[in-house]
């Protein structure tokens, strides 16, 4: 299976981190965003929408091929959808199933977000 071109999003992921504050006060933060590509859909069907209940409107299904993620590596990264590369990431990838040719990515909204709907 080969992703088109046409379409995949240029997102960014950014790796949980501890960064360190104007202070020196070591705190919870993210890496530099990576610019990586991916096909985003929402996610849909009768499974998900068992497992996510009404929650599935804040749930992401992604396909992606690469090398940056893979199963086991990348579970609780941040990407950046909806915002800017530097700002904080609006989703956290939750899993990652990898397949011979792609990997299935699914990522949820980060709580805190969902009262801006």
């Amino acid at each position: 299976m080969r992703l088109k071109e046409s379409d995949l999003t240029t997102v960014y992921i950014r790796k949980p981190a501890d960064v360190q504050d104007d202070e020196g006060y070591t705190t919870k933060g993210w890496s530099d965003p990576q610019p990586i590509k991916m096909n985003i859909q929402s996610a849909g069907g009768s499974v998900n929408a068992q497992l996510y209940g009404k929650d599935i409107k804040y749930i992401k299904t992604c396909k992606y091929q690469g090398k940056l993620l893979s199963e086991g590596h990348g579970e609780g990264y941040g990407i950046c959808l909806n915002v800017p590369g530097t700002s904080d990431p609006d989703y956290k990838i939750t899993a990652i199933q990898e397949f011979s040719t792609h990997k299935n990515v699914t990522l949820e909204r980060i709580k805190g977000d969902e009262q801006n709907d």
